[in-house]
């Protein structure tokens, strides 16, 4: 059980981090509102899904 949460932990790791990423680079395009909407909704997500590997490797 406690494989499958570290598991679980890491795979949620990688998926922020991802997420992150895209926010990141919505956000440094500058190409309009459409990309502050897809980069907040990414940050929204990373913050999201980092809560989620924090709980599950705590």
């Amino acid at each position: 059980m406690a494989s499958q949460r570290r598991a679980l932990g890491a795979l949620f790791v990688l998926l922020a981090l991802g997420f992150a990423g895209i926010a990141a680079a919505a956000l440094a395009s500058r190409s309009g509102a459409r990309s502050w909407v897809v980069g907040a909704a990414a940050a929204a997500i990373a913050f999201w899904m980092a809560g989620l590997a924090f709980r599950a490797l705590r």
